[in-house]
């Protein structure tokens, strides 16, 4: 059985709440990341945020990324798969929820982030093709 653990990008790293999107920003480039799980006070889950997020929700609005922090821009309830899970329910997770990037979280911690690069290296043609019309599929 293939699972979560065998087929995500080890080494992912926390941006606390607290911490500025500039901050993140920086990471991100530090790690080439497109984008970062943030952890609250307990290094528990409480969002993602993304390249994405900090241009479209912070820049393009007129805010200073330096004054908005991470967790301001946690919205919804963060997804997340045990790192023993089979590869199907991680399938499962990403298109029910239409998510592109998945935590892999093992004895409570963060072990690795799941993409859609670790999809493609490692589903058959049919899986990604699932993959792809249910993920972008017009919402």
């Amino acid at each position: 059985m293939t699972t979560a653990k065998d087929i995500m990008h080890p080494g992912a790293q926390w941006i606390p709440r607290h911490e500025t999107l500039d901050r993140a920003a920086q990471l991100m480039r530090d790690l080439n990341v497109g984008a970062l799980p943030i952890a609250d006070e307990n290094e528990r889950l409480c969002g993602i945020i993304t390249d994405r997020d900090i241009v479209v929700g912070c820049v393009a609005m007129g805010h200073d990324p330096a004054k908005v922090t991470c967790g301001e821009m946690a919205h919804g309830t963060p997804r997340w798969i045990e790192a023993g899970s089979d590869v199907g329910e991680v399938l499962h997770e990403m298109t029910g929820h239409q998510i592109k990037r998945l935590p892999v979280i093992e004895n409570k911690r963060l072990v690795g982030m799941i993409s859609e690069a670790d999809l493609a290296q490692h589903l058959d043609d049919e899986q990604i093709k699932e993959f792809c019309a249910s993920v972008y599929a017009s919402r």
